[in-house]
């Protein structure tokens, strides 16, 4: 049996110039549709109450997200965007580029009771994710896992993360010059 949400992710995905690119996915309406209920559907028996997304695929992707599960977004924003009220922030380890963010979230935001699950396009190192998932805690939230399109990430910080994508990266086409 064929996953929709899965299929739809490989047969969007393509290689420019080396780099992964997903952004077909946002301009098809029957792509993202059906990416979106998939994110939404790994995790709907998990009592998540509110869904956060880092900017900016992750605020594409995390408030559809939310929408379909019926429930509110979170905005993680990046270095020095406006962001108004107390901020919960941290200093993300290097990701796969060898950068670091400073990556903020409102703190009024979150609340004992919520469950919070991030969504994003890619996930590789964790870097991010483990940031937000403390900011979570420090906020009073439970962490509710990850969503992606694309797992790249290995098997431990899938474990510690609750990662779930709809796409491993080794099912990937290979990228290849000659495209």
């Amino acid at each position: 049996m064929t996953d929709p949400a899965r299929d739809l992710a490989l047969s969007h995905f393509q290689w420019i110039d080396g780099h992964a690119d997903v952004w077909r996915i946002f301009r098809d309406p029957a792509a993202l549709s059906g990416v979106v209920r998939g994110l939404a559907a790994t995790f709907e028996s998990e009592g998540i109450t509110a869904v956060c997304g880092i900017e900016s695929r992750g605020f594409l992707l995390g408030a559809a997200v939310a929408l379909e599960l019926g429930v509110g977004f979170i905005a993680v924003r990046k270095q020095d965007g406006l962001f108004p009220g107390e901020k919960i922030t941290r200093r993300t380890p290097p990701d796969y580029r060898r950068l670091r963010h400073e990556l903020r979230m409102q703190r009024a935001s979150l609340t004992a009771g919520d469950r919070v699950l991030l969504v994003d396009d890619w996930i590789e190192t964790g870097s991010q994710a483990a940031s937000v998932k403390s900011m979570v805690e420090e906020g009073g939230s439970r962490w509710g896992g990850c969503a992606v399109i694309v797992d790249q990430t290995s098997e431990s910080c899938r474990r510690k993360l609750d990662v779930r994508g709809l796409v491993r990266a080794a099912e990937l086409p290979v990228w290849s010059s000659q495209h």
